[in-house]
């Protein structure tokens, strides 16, 4: 299920030009339109979940898909050697900007150690 207001949503549907990078039945992975990497991609759920803290037992094949697309992607994009950062942000106070699950996948250059 989806949300008509959520920003995700509406690119999963097409209603948002996304560059869409990868996509399967369940998730579909973009290129952020801010980068703050020289990869930066996000990987998101087809159907609506809030955010982690939403997210619940039937979710757990969804999430481990998730996953396992985010190393495909960072293989792909020629970071998985070199590293790279896999993130998800919950809540104002933790950096979320769009309320719908996403992993940012970060690479390309030395991020280092420090996350804020």
């Amino acid at each position: 299920m989806q949300n008509a207001e959520c920003l995700f949503c509406r690119i999963i549907r097409r209603e948002v030009p996304g560059e869409f990078v990868y996509e399967d039945n369940e998730v579909l992975a973009f290129k952020d339109i801010y980068p703050l990497a020289p990869v930066h991609l996000l990987v998101v759920p087809r159907i609506h979940i809030q955010s982690l803290n939403e997210a619940a037992p039937e979710h757990e094949k969804l999430l481990g898909q998730m996953l396992l697309v985010a190393k495909r992607l960072a293989a792909e994009f020629g970071v998985a050697e070199t590293g790279y950062r896999l993130v998800t942000n919950m809540g104002s106070d933790g950096g979320q900007v769009v309320g719908h699950l996403h992993f940012h996948l970060l690479g390309g250059k030395a991020l280092g150690t420090k996350i804020g």
